[in-house]
């Protein structure tokens, strides 16, 4: 059959167009951004678009008329910079949904479970009112409710608890214990290729978790072990000291950074992860311990996880580095420009000190906006290159200046090469 993945670029969305391929269906996938899709997976076909901008039934005939199955596992957490969760989960499947009627498609939608905390979030309502739509559509369709999905691969939740895990000497954890219920991608992507082989009655709604929920601190604890590091004693943080994080989180969201820590997710995890609504698959699905046992960490899973909370961290630095480097000689603008009046006049070493502060502050403030990030770091590592090369050229002895104001700034070059290494997501 030929199969359409919105969202395939996603942490479910690629295991499962790789699944619907072994099965031998003919796989399209669509996200937002397919460049690397294309080159990691060329034997898909692949569609750019943005769904938060498909909200016109034009833009789903042609895609409803060639494929006889759509499989729905695009979302958004929360609103951000680069995000609409209304426009994604609910504006976009309505119109595909009317687009749809009376054509012969199917739609197997990967939703979320009802009855958890957070219910009252844009991401579950909006969730859950394009569900609804959906089963009175009369559109033959199977809704899939996954918990909490463990895989090979890590992303938002998944990735977070790794970096929990990963923290030296103590674990601590707001709502410890909470019990969260889990899914192995694998199971999900078992269930979705039964869908879509029509081997689930049409209007099925099953939630996907194993009946055995572990603890937040005992999940913790499972991927420390899974990570190789000994166990470590975890400590019970007040749920207060959540909200200035998520407000934090929350900031980053609107400038484009996806935290797994944002007030959506908090709120949800208060109440923990768990199904008290909706039917469960009558089927086996592996626990918390199988799921990670499936899939043996190696030393490429221990560093993503000490790096994932530095991350942020690391882009920070670098702003603050490069702010304070812009802004700190405006106060003594007269010393500062001493190093350009070795070879300028009075009025071109002003001008050159200035537009170099303006240059780094810009930059400071750049490389926090998300979709800027990769070439703000390009150009921090260019100008830091040319700052030094000029330097040599102009005043070599600083280099032997005994505060090293040359020698100090190789740490930030390196810095910024660690960080651009890491900056993808998914």
């Amino acid at each position: 059959m030929k199969v359409l993945i919105l969202g395939a670029t996603g942490f479910i969305g690629s295991a499962l167009l790789d699944r619907l391929a072994s099965d031998g269906h003919k796989v399209t996938g669509l996200g937002r951004n397919v460049t690397r899709a294309r080159l990691k997976r060329p034997e898909a076909q692949w569609l750019a678009a943005d769904l938060a901008h498909m909200r016109d039934a034009g833009d789903w005939r042609p895609l409803i008329e060639s494929h006889d199955v759509i499989v729905n596992c695009a979302g958004a957490l929360q609103d951000g910079l680069a995000d609409d969760v209304a426009a994604t989960q609910e504006t976009a499947m309505l119109t595909l949904y009317a687009a749809a009627k009376g054509s012969p498609v199917r739609i197997v939608q990967i939703s979320a479970p009802r009855g958890s905390a957070g219910s009252d979030s844009a991401f579950l309502a909006t969730k859950f009112r394009a569900d609804e739509a959906l089963a009175a559509s009369g559109i033959p369709h199977v809704i899939l409710r996954p918990m909490l999905v463990l895989g090979r691969n890590a992303h938002g939740g998944t990735a977070l608890l790794r970096a929990l895990a990963a923290l030296p000497f103590v674990t601590p954890l707001v709502h410890a214990q909470a019990r969260v219920e889990t899914v192995a991608l694998s199971d999900v992507a078992e269930a979705v290729s039964a869908a879509v082989a029509g081997l689930m009655p049409e209007g099925s709604d099953f939630v996907l978790g194993h009946g055995e929920p572990p603890t937040l601190a005992e999940l913790v604890a499972l991927h420390r072990q899974w990570l190789g590091l000994r166990a470590a004693r975890t400590i019970s943080l007040p749920p207060a000291l959540a909200a200035p994080v998520g407000l934090l989180a929350d900031l980053a969201g609107r400038l484009g950074w996806r935290s797994p820590l944002r007030s959506t997710a908090l709120s949800v995890m208060a109440g923990g992860v768990s199904a008290k609504g909706g039917a469960h698959a009558k089927v086996p699905l592996l626990s918390a311990r199988q799921s990670l046992a499936a899939n043996p960490s190696g030393v490429q899973d221990l560093w993503f996880a000490r790096l994932y909370l530095l991350k942020p961290l690391m882009i920070v630095g670098l702003s603050l580095f490069w702010l304070l480097s812009g802004l700190i000689p405006l106060f003594d603008l007269d010393a500062a420009r001493q190093h350009f009046l070795r070879f300028l006049g009075h009025a071109p070493a002003t001008t050159l000190t200035l537009a170099t502060c303006i240059a780094d502050i810009a930059l400071g403030i750049a490389v926090l906006v998300r979709p800027w990030a990769r070439r703000v770091l390009v150009g921090m590592l260019g100008l830091t290159v040319a700052y030094l090369a000029s330097a040599t050229l102009v005043e070599p002895e600083l280099w032997a200046d005994p505060l090293g104001p040359l020698v100090k700034v190789l740490p930030s070059l390196l810095l910024t090469l660690a960080t651009l290494a890491i900056l993808d997501e998914r």
